[in-house]
């Protein structure tokens, strides 16, 4: 059986999954912001127009009536008459419409930026088969979906009821105002339950993005094993990696090794730590290190400067300050300046050498 075949997920999706799942149109959206945005939109631009709205559709009623009374009644004239009156009401719903499509369109970017999928349109059985058809009807995606819409239903109905009721005293004080008074409470009482049920719409949209984030975040959740296998994919085998990185120091400290003949001194703590210490005074404005190591790799350093008749010197102290503190082919810190100086001054004396 497959290694990793029954693990958990438990991982959180990489970034390459995640890139993945969205070339594929795999992506966290609420179809319900959509429409909660659509219908928020469309209720305020139109409250903000209903002024001249209403008297432009008053005016275009009356045109379009005294058309039909002056006009000879035939297919051609009426055909035109409703030509023009569709084409009049269009012009007056066109702001209307442009700001939902546009408050739609943001709504959407909003929620997944742009995404630009093929994949969502190819073809694929699973999509007509009656079988899976069945299983998506009974899953609990489904009645999830049911109890939304009836969720939906019983707060929008609450609130017009709510409305309506507290409009209850002025609503039967109608039969005393004129027509024009009648339409116009009509048209503020509308405005008051359509933006409320907007709004309760827009909190429910919210709460169920909520929960497609979830959702979204829980399905591209991977396994250790595709963890695993993703990270060789993207990086190399892991082995094969350290076997590069173990072959990469194995050379460099055979260069450094290299260099231990040429140094001018070796100062040690005296058996964990050695530092390898070359002095230039023109080519160098301090001394460099040039190898340095601990434990097995200190006695092989040593072992090179005695077999070459390097000085070594010890000096915990100073030993531990620059294997912490100085990498191989750095100069040395200045508050090592004057003990290394007279670590050199020493050497120089023993070798009869005056700098």
């Amino acid at each position: 059986m497959p290694e990793g075949s029954f693990q958990e997920r438990t991982e959180q999706a990489t970034p390459k999954r995640r890139e993945e799942a969205r070339q594929k149109g795999h992506v966290a959206k609420s179809m319900e912001v959509n429409a909660a945005v659509v219908l928020l939109a469309g209720v305020l631009a139109l409250y903000a127009i209903s002024g001249s709205w209403l008297v432009g559709m008053a005016d275009l009623w009356r045109r379009s009536f005294s058309s039909l009374a002056s006009a000879s009644v035939s297919a051609d004239s009426v055909g035109n008459i409703l030509a023009t009156t569709a084409l009049n009401l269009a012009r007056f719903l066109a702001p209307v419409v442009g700001v939902a499509f546009v408050a739609g369109l943001l709504a959407n970017v909003a929620q997944v930026g742009f995404v630009f999928s093929g994949e969502p349109l190819v073809p694929k059985w699973e999509r007509i088969s009656p079988v899976q058809g069945a299983r998506r009807l009974l899953s609990a995606r489904s009645l999830v979906e049911l109890l939304k819409g009836i969720l939906k239903i019983a707060l929008v109905a609450w609130v017009v009821w709510a409305a309506l009721k507290a409009e209850k005293e002025r609503i039967l004080l109608l039969t005393e105002q004129s027509p024009l008074q009648i339409l116009a409470y009509l048209g503020s009482v509308s405005f008051k339950v359509a933006l409320r049920a907007a709004l309760v719409l827009l909190a429910l949209a919210l709460a169920d993005y909520g929960f497609q984030r979830f959702e979204y975040e829980r399905s591209l959740r991977m396994t250790r094993q595709e963890l695993k296998e993703e990270l060789k994919e993207t990086e190399g085998d892991p082995l094969i990696k350290a076997r590069i990185r173990s072959i990469q120091r194995a050379l460099a400290r055979r260069r450094m090794m290299k260099r231990v003949p040429e140094s001018d001194v070796v100062i040690t703590n005296p058996t964990e730590l050695a530092v390898a210490l070359k002095y230039d005074p023109k080519t160098m404005a301090a001394p460099t290190v040039v190898a340095k190591g601990a434990r097995k790799l200190a006695q092989r350093i040593k072992e090179i400067a005695k077999e070459h008749g390097i000085p070594i010197v010890e000096n915990k102290p100073l030993a531990q300050l620059l294997y912490r503190s100085v990498e191989v082919g750095m100069e040395i810190p200045v508050e090592a300046y004057q003990a290394v100086a007279e670590i050199l001054a020493y050497v120089y004396r023993l070798k009869g050498k005056v700098r």
